[in-house]
């Protein structure tokens, strides 16, 4: 196999497909636009799914990128062997253009050829769907994967757990898949298959035939269109081609390993707890800097994504500290990441300074955490009866205070007591339990299902915008939104609450507007053009050379991929019901539609 590094496997990956006629596109967000059903952009496909239903995209019906992503539903298992918060995918897509006969082929060739990964046919096994009352059998894949010159014996029939890719929110474009992987050794059983966890095999590539839409209803009904989304993982691929044991070992972290050792004078695998440090600072600060740097870069806070980062830049602080870490060690580790990616991803390089800002402020509020936690745990113990200290106690400093178990566990023990770890663990998961079911009633319904009331809010969003503009001062622009069909959910840059008067002025700007039953005009055109034409464009870095435009007469023009409504005259009332902090200097509106 031929060696690479992280620069020339993402430049390998665009460039084959860029031979096969696909576009190659930029990364979009980490944080979704119009589809609030998830926090943080999961999967390569998830900023393409209005394509996927059936939209044009402005780059064709080819597309190949690198997504950046962030999944964050494992934060507790980082520092070992597997699990990373950030990473990027490698992708292609077909936007009801070509299928399954033709990429089976492009995926065994860019597999195998010695121009590209260079993998040997017999180091290989691929997975297919086995079928279900949903699908058929997909005999199709495995009869193409047989003429490439897959073994008969190393394809594998598997069901819809590990062979039906999603949908990534609740509800959009799924269907069955089929997973390549590398054989790593010996089979531990003869029923030993890609799904079994024993390390025999090694998934390094993923195309998924989006045949289906799952409905709220929960059925599944045929897209307009056939697509194609496949996915790569970078970091994974990087690791089978360079024989790295982890990430951790690979070019993308060796810069900000040697920038750790040299701050806390400790080698990385000087013992297994400082190698588990090690990876937690590591990731902990990669993702926290994507996340300060992305296009629409948030902050950390209590509520949603910024709770998110809090939590990641926390962690961060808490295993430094046991690394010796000293205070502004984040912001050194986040310069280098910056410097490593800033080829890859500009705005890291362009919002450097907010990311150093945000960093050291975080850092300095949770050292504060940590003292006032620390009060309230020697307040506590001097209660508790006996010599065990409750797992509720100590969940409460941890959900109050910041206060992690491990220093909880620590400090107890120093004073003779043991910690009700299973008691903290069952108080923890009924606080899970609560929050997720909250996440899914919050999240229950989002632009990306394009309803109408949602697409009416949406083009009222726009309004907002624009009259924000003209209130309160040109240098607003959108730092995030969340639109249901019930309400939208506007955050804006501004260093002060609203007044009274300038709230009403605004609503009855934007309610001016409708009355006048303005048409809302699409158009395609580079972006370079849509600038010149003063379009606003938070997030063009996201759409590529050519754009969608939206014009409501000479009140608002802005570039955007979502659903509108036809006029101004279909939206109602536009009534403002809140105005308050979102985070420092970030305000949020949430705003309604009423139907007269």
């Amino acid at each position: 196999m031929k060696t690479f590094t992280s620069d020339s496997l993402r430049e390998t990956y665009l460039s084959f497909f860029e031979s096969k006629g696909h576009k190659r596109i930029p990364s979009a967000s980490l944080i979704p636009e119009n589809d609030p059903t998830v926090l943080f952009t999961t999967a390569g496909m998830h900023p393409l799914v209005p394509y996927l239903l059936g939209e044009k995209h402005p780059a064709g019906v080819r597309l190949t990128d690198v997504q950046k992503c962030v999944r964050t539903g494992d934060i507790d298992e980082v520092g070992d062997d597997k699990h990373c918060t950030f990473f990027e995918m490698l992708g292609n897509w077909s936007l009801g253009d070509y299928f399954k006969k033709e990429m089976i082929p492009w995926s065994f060739e860019f597999l195998t050829s010695p121009e590209y990964l260079g993998i040997s046919v017999d180091d290989l096994a691929v997975s297919v769907f086995a079928g279900d009352e949903t699908a058929p059998r997909d005999e199709e894949a495995a009869e193409l994967w047989l003429k490439c010159g897959i073994k008969p014996e190393n394809i594998y029939y598997l069901p819809r757990s590990a062979n039906w890719w999603g949908p990534a929110g609740l509800t959009g474009p799924c269907g069955p898949d089929t997973e390549m992987h590398i054989i790593r050794k010996a089979k531990c059983s003869p029923e030993c298959n890609p799904s079994c966890d024993c390390g025999a095999f090694m998934e390094i590539w993923n195309d998924v035939f989006m045949q289906y839409n799952k409905t709220e209803a929960g059925a599944y009904e045929p897209l307009k269109q056939k697509n194609v989304d496949t996915g790569m993982g970078l970091e994974r691929t990087l690791c089978i081609m360079t024989g790295a044991k982890t990430v951790y070992d690979t070019d993308l972290f060796a810069a900000a390993k040697d920038k750790l050792e040299e701050l806390t004078g400790k080698k990385y695998d000087e013992s297994p707890e400082i190698t588990k440090a090690y990876r937690i600072v590591l990731d902990h600060v990669r993702t926290a800097t994507f996340l300060l740097g992305d296009v629409k870069g948030i902050v950390p806070s209590n509520t949603d994504q910024g709770y998110v980062l809090r939590r990641l830049i926390r962690r961060a602080v808490r295993f430094g500290r046991n690394l010796g870490l000293p205070e502004g060690g984040l912001n050194a580790l986040a310069e280098v990441f910056v410097e490593k990616y800033a080829d890859v991803y500009p705005e890291l390089k362009e919002n450097s300074a907010k990311i150093s800002k945000e960093l050291a402020a975080e850092e300095e509020k949770f050292s504060k955490t940590l003292e006032g936690g620390l009060k309230e745990f020697n307040k506590v113990i001097t209660h508790i009866p006996g010599t065990v200290f409750p797992g509720k106690t100590a969940f409460r400093l941890y959900d109050t205070f910041g206060f992690p178990f491990e220093i909880t566990k620590e400090l107890a023990e120093e004073k003779g007591y043991t910690v009700d770890k299973e008691g903290y663990e069952k108080a923890y998961a009924e606080h899970q339990a609560k929050s997720h079911a909250g996440s899914e009633q919050k999240f229950a319904c989002g632009l990306a299902d394009h309803k109408e009331e949602t697409t009416k809010l949406h083009t009222a969003t726009h309004l907002l915008n624009a009259a924000l503009k003209k209130v309160l001062s040109e240098d607003i622009s959108q730092k995030g939104s969340n639109i249901t069909e019930e309400r939208l959910r506007f955050d804006f840059n501004f260093p002060r609450p609203m007044t009274a008067e300038e709230i009403k002025a605004v609503e009855d700007m934007v309610n001016d507007v409708i009355a006048q039953n303005i048409p809302v005009v699409m158009k395609e055109m580079p972006v370079e053009e849509a600038q010149a034409q003063n379009f606003v464009g938070v997030f063009t870095n996201k759409y590529g050379d050519v754009v969608k435009t939206y014009s409501i007469g000479d009140f608002s023009r802005e570039i955007c991929g979502g659903p509108h409504a036809a006029s101004t005259g279909e939206l109602g009332k536009f009534k403002i019901v809140k105005e308050q902090s979102s985070s420092a200097g970030i305000r949020r509106i949430k705003a309604v539609l009423i139907t007269e």
